[in-house]
């Protein structure tokens, strides 16, 4: 798992659209939080959400900060990885960050694919 991991981050941090996808569940399903409301959607509107984030990165000369905060075993073939990510332009972070809660599960080829997302937009970073 823990290679996986690190090469979702890393596809992740550099904005690649076409590598990231493939680290992704056809079977997908999340869960955003944003300004209070509740918003439930499946893989194809999170792949378009990821394709204009990173086109809005990369258009803007940004980068991504996404930091680890833990990784937690939930089951023999899942584990939930908790991770804040926010945009830097010009050297300075946004404000607020998001705090995803990411599940991945191991398939039958033993390759891992993320499944399930709780999402909170608009989260105070720290100092």
């Amino acid at each position: 798992m823990r290679e996986y991991l690190d090469a979702f981050l890393e596809a992740w941090k550099n904005s690649s659209f076409i590598e990231f996808e493939s680290f992704i569940s056809t079977d997908y399903q999340a869960r955003e939080i944003r300004d209070g409301e509740i918003v439930d959607f499946g893989y194809e509107e999170s792949i378009q959400g990821w394709k204009q984030g990173f086109q809005y990165v990369r258009e803007n000369q940004g980068e991504w900060e996404v930091k680890e905060v833990s990784v937690i075993p939930l089951k023999e073939d899942e584990v939930m990885a908790i991770l804040s990510a926010a945009i830097v332009m010009e050297g300075k972070p946004f404000e607020t960050c998001h705090l995803f809660f990411d599940t991945f599960k191991k398939g039958e080829n033993d390759d891992w694919k993320l499944v399930r997302s709780y999402i909170e937009t608009g989260v105070e970073r720290e100092g």
